[in-house]
């Protein structure tokens, strides 16, 4: 088996998630000082699961896109969003994620008669936040407190894109 066999074997599927755990995935994995910086951030400097962060901090995952990812947590249920740490992520002064809509659909599926709105102007898929807004953002979306694309406009409206805590 070569090397790409079994990095593509170990990426198949992703069900260790806890619907009220954020769920971080870390995809870069060439600056560990950055990284600790991040779980720092998230509250979690020894990577321990109690503060509502689950980290999948596995080399496997190095380079993976967000559709990787989410190709591997298919399932029934699973978080709202998925929250990646990547090459960005690791160069970026405030360490922003990208947070992920998983509950994004593809609106080329959809019958343009019945959705127009939709197609003229496709709700965000993604967004970028500090390590410090995970939680919050986590828990609003999985209470239905707000939206995914209420989150993207204020990161949107934010220093650099970026959504901070206030």
């Amino acid at each position: 088996m070569t090397a790409q066999e079994r990095r593509d074997d170990a990426r198949r599927a992703i069900e260790a998630w806890d619907t009220w755990a954020a769920f971080v995935v870390r995809t870069d994995f060439g600056d560990d000082a950055a990284w600790r910086r991040v779980l720092a951030e998230l509250g979690r400097p020894d990577g321990d699961a109690d503060v509502g962060v689950l980290v999948l901090d596995a080399p496997c995952w190095s380079g993976a896109s967000a559709e990787e990812v989410l190709v591997a947590m298919a399932g029934d249920e699973g978080p709202h969003a998925l929250f990646l740490a990547d090459g960005h992520t690791m160069e970026s002064p405030v360490r922003a994620l990208l947070a992920v809509d998983t509950l994004w659909e593809d609106e080329s599926a959809l019958d343009p008669v019945y959705y127009r709105e939709l197609v003229d102007s496709p709700a965000p898929r993604e967004f970028r936040l500090s390590p410090a807004s995970v939680e919050s953002v986590h828990v609003n979306l999985e209470l239905g407190n707000l939206g995914f694309e209420e989150f993207a406009e204020e990161a949107a409206a934010g220093a650099d894109g970026v959504l901070v805590p206030d």
